[in-house]
């Protein structure tokens, strides 16, 4: 029988720090404390609902972060 695969760990970091950096500063910042997948959006961006260890959205608008969270 096949093993059960094992999710990846994902960073012990919370979205809510990134919120007001400026979008290149924070999508370094968020690539070396270990997030896999960093994804950057205009407001009002349609995405998908599915959650995915590892990575990290930002809703950016004018250059900025506005909101920040996982999956």
């Amino acid at each position: 029988m096949a093993q059960i695969p094992t999710p990846p760990t994902e960073p012990n970091d919370s979205p809510d720090t990134y919120v007001g950096l400026d979008a290149d500063s924070a999508e370094r910042l968020a690539r070396d404390r270990g997030w896999s997948t960093v994804r950057s959006l205009p407001p009002g961006t349609v995405v998908t609902m599915e959650y995915r260890v590892g990575r990290i959205n930002f809703e950016v608008s004018d250059g900025r972060v506005r909101r920040a969270w996982k999956g």
